[in-house]
């Protein structure tokens, strides 16, 4: 199994809309890093929840339910998507704050490169940002 961690914007789509719907495609992911990540997803993956922009957090964790297929929003046919459902939330959310300030996280892409939507999420780093969230890696 593999790490990953997915971002969005609350306004746009949060973690209440994904569990109020179940399953649902992560879709509109316009960069090519963040897309071969996307690629690299098997079915079974998981990957953290986190709301960007002013929220700053990862509050979630999501399972991969469907595999790498095209994003019927993108015109041009070269971006693609993936499903993801909702497992669980975090019982107490993990703020960017939190991660930057602890040395354990120095090379996470979350810090690395910032705006990347979609990045890796190293086996260590997954199980102490679970623990740090409250919930079982």
């Amino acid at each position: 199994m593999r790490y990953w961690l997915v971002k969005s914007e609350p306004g746009a789509w949060s973690w209440d809309d994904h569990v109020n719907k179940g399953v649902e495609p992560w879709d509109g992911v316009r960069n090519h890093q963040a897309s071969n990540h996307m690629k690299a997803m098997r079915i079974g993956d998981r990957a953290f929840f986190y709301h960007s922009v002013n929220e700053k957090r990862i509050v979630g964790v999501l399972e991969v339910a469907g595999g790498y297929r095209p994003d019927p929003s993108d015109a041009s046919g070269r971006f693609g998507l993936v499903d993801f459902k909702a497992l669980m939330p975090f019982a107490r959310p993990v703020t960017l704050a939190e991660i930057k300030a602890d040395g354990r996280f120095a090379e996470l892409p979350l810090i690395r490169q910032s705006r990347l939507s979609v990045m890796p999420v190293d086996p260590e780093s997954w199980a102490a940002l679970c623990e740090m969230g409250g919930i079982e890696a």
